[in-house]
């Protein structure tokens, strides 16, 4: 499979787009569920945009102590287009959740995963899926060292070992500003990442 990063600015509807994706996934016969983990705090939201824009996909929320488990759990999945955790279970359901076939796994606010050292961050890496979306207004939060957990979510292997790339980029990068080392990790991560901005005139008018 392969994974992608949709960064656009916050506002610019980045919800909608991957519901409308979604959707065209379904339309084309696509039969796994799809699994989209997020903060606690937005599970409702996703909810509320799929029932208004995208009513055709079955949404299961798997989220709260009343939550499906086990083969109940699996039965209920594998009849949804759309299953929506949260960041919290993510490490606690790892075993149950990577039982099923997803389609795809998608992170919103995926800057959740930057520390890979992190439980939620081992899960979301382990997870098996075809594709693999990543949503996030800041991919790059602080420094350069948060892209490494993100693109080895999407494309395992494509920066090679964390250590590889703080010797590689994150050391020479933040220590040295070494230009060319940026210009190169620019390089390998650009074709994975889609950013649009506010202030850019011609995004606005869609």
């Amino acid at each position: 499979g392969f994974g992608a990063c949709l960064a656009d600015d916050m506002g610019l509807g980045k919800t909608v787009q991957t519901l409308a994706m979604l959707d065209r996934e379904r339309v084309r016969g696509e039969k796994r569920p799809v699994l989209l983990v997020c903060p606690t705090t937005v599970v409702t939201n996703w909810v509320r945009e799929a029932e208004r824009f995208t009513p055709a996909l079955r949404v299961l929320v798997h989220h709260g102590s009343g939550r499906h488990r086990d083969r109940a759990f699996l039965r209920e999945a594998k009849r949804s287009h759309l299953v929506v955790s949260s960041y919290g279970l993510l490490h606690r359901d790892t075993e149950q959740l990577g039982r099923i076939d997803w389609a795809g796994v998608i992170l919103d606010e995926a800057q959740n995963i930057k520390n890979p050292d992190t439980k939620q961050s081992r899960a979301a890496r382990a997870l098996p899926a075809e594709y693999r979306l990543a949503l996030t207004g800041t991919p790059v939060e602080n420094s350069v060292a948060d892209l490494w957990a993100l693109m080895d979510f999407l494309n395992p292997g494509l920066l090679g070992s964390h250590g590889g790339f703080r010797n590689r980029y994150q050391i020479p990068i933040q220590k040295w500003g070494d230009e060319q080392a940026a210009r190169q990790l620019r390089r390998v991560t650009a074709p994975f990442i889609l950013r649009r901005e506010k202030t850019d005139r011609r995004i606005i008018p869609d």
